[in-house]
């Protein structure tokens, strides 16, 4: 079953574009689908999130921060494969 993953980002943001890169190709490979949600575009968002971008979620399961954590992308989409 494929799984739609949540990547919060904003504009302009390095780290953002870092982990975009670094999850497509992993995302292709495995039939899930990625949904990227710009957190200055949604006033919950923002104030929820703030500065703290990248994120990425299964859910409200946080996988990464920052910077893509190869292991926890690893284990995630070796039990969600």
């Amino acid at each position: 079953m494929s799984k739609t993953l949540t990547l919060y980002t904003r504009a302009g943001c390095p780290l953002c574009d870092d982990m975009v890169v670094a999850l497509r190709p992993l995302i292709a490979a495995s039939g899930h689908h990625l949904q990227e949600l710009d957190v200055d575009a949604d006033l919950a968002l923002k104030a929820r999130f703030g500065w703290d971008v990248p994120l990425l979620f299964d859910g409200e399961r946080e996988i990464c921060r920052h910077f893509p954590d190869s292991g926890a992308l690893h284990n995630w989409f070796a039990v969600n494969a």
